[in-house]
């Protein structure tokens, strides 16, 4: 059985750049460029929690890292450098090597694709468990927040929401897709796309940002409540991929539209004088951007999300998002 040290350095050790010092140390040594500041970010997924066991180690690498791309993203900061640490079961590291040797190509390959400097982490034995922490940098006193949004703003989100949640609802057998949807759907949850670009164009135009990872309910919540503000939402202009339109307006197809989580889009509000250059900016990055909602000011003691059907009615949803503490 390979020894800590022997993993780390066949798997994870790769030749960086723009790293002072970086693995083999007991710390990295790293040093942003002059008038940046710091973004950090830390997301841990935890098996049976977060995926499941039996998934495609190349994909879950890949995923390990897309999560934290996605904080960055919500933050409008440029990604720089990763740790990343791993309890692996012993029985996992005795018999199984080639698990690690996918899981590290597609963590590896994605961070290539952004020029993202791995620089530490640790490795131990245990049920298994994915921790990441991301470093980004921003220019001094320039960056997106969830506090922030003003009354009359209008509520965007990227791409199209649910289709990670329908994944999920078929590997749970709560839905039945077919092979084709079933494909699709799937490369939504186990390989998100993080929105960085569009999360750095966004810190001119935007007065709040999050990304969805819990459900659009529950995280346009987080929103409202840093900003002290109100919300209504308009469910038919949510936007769903095809797969999820056919699937609507069941209240399963809702839940997952909804509250679904592990979409990482992005939500975020932005002055209505701002609609025309955020339509632009789409076209510009091929990433769909589309109006669902507005601010509204907070006459209550909590903020309120109200959300409207076709007709005009309220629609009332009991599940708000994923809480990894709910009973």
């Amino acid at each position: 059985m390979p020894s800590e040290f022997d993993l780390i350095q066949r798997y994870f050790k790769r030749p960086v750049t723009g790293v002072l010092l970086g693995i083999g140390d007991d710390a990295a040594i790293i040093a942003p460029k002059a008038g940046k500041e710091l973004a950090i970010s830390t997301d841990c997924l935890v098996a049976g929690q977060h995926f499941f066991e039996n998934t495609d180690p190349y994909k879950l690498g890949y995923k390990a890292l897309a999560v934290n791309l996605s904080d960055m993203a919500a933050m409008g900061a440029t990604p720089r450098w990763v740790t990343l640490s791993l309890t692996l079961p012993r029985s996992l590291i005795g018999f199984h090597e080639s698990w690690l040797d996918e899981f590290s190509r597609g963590f590896h390959e994605l961070a290539a694709t952004h020029q993202i400097a791995l620089i530490g982490g640790d490795t131990t034995a245990g049920p298994m468990n994915i921790c990441v922490q991301i470093i980004g940098e921003v220019n001094q006193g320039q960056w997106l927040r969830r506090s922030g949004a003003k009354p009359g703003d209008d509520i965007w989100v990227s791409g199209c929401l649910g289709d990670a949640a329908l994944a999920l609802k078929h590997q749970l057998g709560e839905l039945v897709l077919t092979d084709e949807e079933a494909a699709y759907c799937l490369s939504a949850l186990d390989m998100p796309s993080a929105r960085v670009a569009l999360g750095q164009r966004l810190i001119e135009l935007a007065h709040s940002a999050i990304d969805i990872s819990d459900g659009l309910m529950a995280d346009l919540g987080h929103i409202l409540s840093c900003s002290a503000q109100s919300a209504t939402v308009e469910l038919e202009t949510v936007p769903g991929s095809e797969i999820m339109k056919r699937y609507l307006p069941s209240p399963l197809a809702v839940e997952c539209l909804m509250t679904g989580g592990d979409d990482y889009e992005l939500c975020f509000t932005a002055s209505k004088e701002n609609q025309s250059v955020i339509r632009q900016l789409g076209q510009e990055l091929r990433v769909p951007l589309t109006i669902v909602g507005e601010i509204k000011p907070q006459k209550t003691l909590k903020p309120e999300l109200i959300i409207y059907g076709s007709k005009g009615e309220k629609i009332v949803l009991e599940k708000k998002g994923y809480d990894h503490f709910a009973s």
